[in-house]
């Protein structure tokens, strides 16, 4: 699934989060969406779901403008930073009422293997770790067949096992073709994972391309140091 964002403004108050963001997002890649806190990752990620209305500008998604079809939103995998649902409802129930609302086939089965969630089906939401509760949200996200994916901090709470599944799961759904953006604080499942690299800083779209041309136009020689180069250093021209 492609997408086409040109000159994306949004302020809230007298903050403006997204300064003319102009942005092509290609079919069957994973872009990791990066920047410092504050610097509009979240906003320009609820404007693509179309859970923010932009003040100004313009989101195709295939071609098709956002702004009068909600219909493309069945075709994305959301996974939420923090995903609130009733502390009460057991694991299994939650995943029920999710296949019940999306109306469409799903494949949890194998996703609960995946993630050994089996001795926490019957346990309510409340009850879990947080780790785990991270593990119920991926497979929630993972369950449907979506050309599009959003991921955001997925590795949050997640053990070293669960996390190799995630990395795998990943990586198959973008052998399928899939669109996949991510954003994440952990470099190194970044560098691992992230295809292109699109950096944000106060509201404008810093640094567009991948880990190599990062670190030549940083001058760095480890993804981490390049990173923290785009905060430190004005030499770079916007979109590279």
């Amino acid at each position: 699934m492609s997408i086409e964002i040109k000159d994306l403004y949004k302020q809230f108050g007298k903050n403006q989060v997204l300064k003319g963001v102009d942005l092509t997002v290609d079919q069957g890649h994973i872009y990791a969406i990066l920047g410092p806190n504050g610097s509009g990752k979240t906003t320009l990620i609820k404007s693509i779901l179309g859970m923010v209305i932009p003040d100004k500008g313009c989101i195709t998604v295939q071609n098709i403008a956002i702004k009068k079809d909600w219909k493309y939103r069945k075709q994305i995998n959301y996974l939420p930073q923090i995903a609130n649902f009733p502390p009460n409802i057991k694991v299994k129930e939650l995943l029920h009422m999710i296949k019940d609302l999306r109306n469409s086939s799903s494949e949890e089965e194998t996703l609960i293997t995946l993630f050994g969630l089996e001795p926490f089906l019957n346990k309510k939401l409340s009850t879990l770790s947080g780790g785990t509760k991270q593990k119920v949200n991926i497979v929630l996200t993972f369950m449907f067949n979506s050309p599009l994916i959003i991921l955001d901090e997925p590795t949050t709470g997640l053990d070293p096992k669960a996390l190799i599944c995630l990395k795998g799961l990943i990586q198959n759904e973008k052998a399928k073709g899939k669109t996949i953006l991510i954003t994440s604080h952990i470099m190194q499942f970044v560098e691992e994972m992230a295809d292109e690299i699109l950096y944000l800083l106060e509201g404008e779209i810093y640094f567009k391309g991948n880990i190599k041309q990062l670190m030549e136009q940083t001058g760095q020689n480890d993804f981490e140091h390049a990173i923290a180069a785009l905060t430190t250093t004005e030499d770079y021209a916007k979109d590279s």
